[in-house]
């Protein structure tokens, strides 16, 4: 009898530890499935592939964003500056500027005419240091390096710059000395910039860097229209219109 007992025990405790698992598992369900208990519902794990297009496009939307505006603060101040200079090159007969011209006349002392005669009698070799001072403090026209033409009668050099022109006349026998300034004005100052007209190497690099953030800022424009297109009907009808006017204009009306 004893025997008997002993051997159904393990039996019994099996059971019951079942029982206990299933009761278990349906109080879970049961909680899980009541509406009340919603937040107690674990979010459905989504899966990489789903994740990584969304991940992506907020990546190449920043680098847009921050390309677009990097690039208008470097060209802000020279797109300002070149619009408002094609307004007045376009109107350029309707603005009224008048010259001033200022003509002198002066006279290289003695030591440096003996230079200019020891010079070379032809070439295009820069004036000396010397004589580029001398013409500074006699007519106030600062030569620089621009190259001058040297000839058995005299030295001429043109000094260009932006609204504005200069020469000067150099008698190598007598050294007399002819100079002419002539200032156009402000207009014809930014005019000249717009063209980079007489305005050095410094001026034609800014140029072209600041053509190439111009470039930057309308490429990454359209790629954040196309972006923001759906949520924007007008979008393309307005890019559309932007590049067809002037077409039209070239093709019908530019022989008018």
């Amino acid at each position: 009898m004893s025997l008997g007992t002993s051997g159904s025990a393990p039996h019994d405790t099996a059971v019951e530890q079942q029982a206990g698992d299933a009761a278990t598992a349906r109080s879970e369900s049961a909680v899980v499935s009541d509406p009340r208990n919603a937040a107690l519902r674990p979010a459905p794990l989504r899966s990489k592939a789903a994740q990584n297009p969304k991940k992506a496009k907020q990546f190449w939307l920043k680098q847009l964003h921050s390309w677009h505006w990097i690039s208008a603060a470097i060209s802000l101040a020279g797109m300002f500056v070149f619009a408002i200079t094609g307004i007045t090159l376009n109107h350029a007969s309707s603005i009224a500027a008048e010259p001033i011209v200022v003509t002198q006349s002066a006279q290289l002392p003695g030591s440096l005419i003996e230079r200019l005669r020891e010079a070379p009698v032809s070439g295009n070799t820069p004036l000396p240091e010397s004589l580029r001072a001398e013409l500074d403090d006699t007519v106030g026209i600062d030569a620089g390096t621009a190259p001058a033409e040297w000839s058995e009668a005299e030295v001429y050099v043109a000094v260009p710059g932006p609204g504005r022109d200069a020469w000067i006349s150099i008698d190598r026998a007598s050294g007399k000395i002819e100079a002419e300034r002539t200032d156009r004005g402000w207009v014809s100052f930014f005019n000249d910039l717009h063209k980079g007209r007489n305005t050095g190497t410094a001026w034609f690099w800014l140029i072209d860097i600041l053509a190439v953030a111009c470039v930057v800022f309308t490429f990454t424009g359209l790629l954040l229209l196309q972006l923001h297109a759906r949520h924007r009907p007008s979008t393309w009808p307005l890019v559309g219109l932007g590049t067809a006017l002037p077409l039209i204009i070239i093709l019908f009306f530019m022989h008018l």
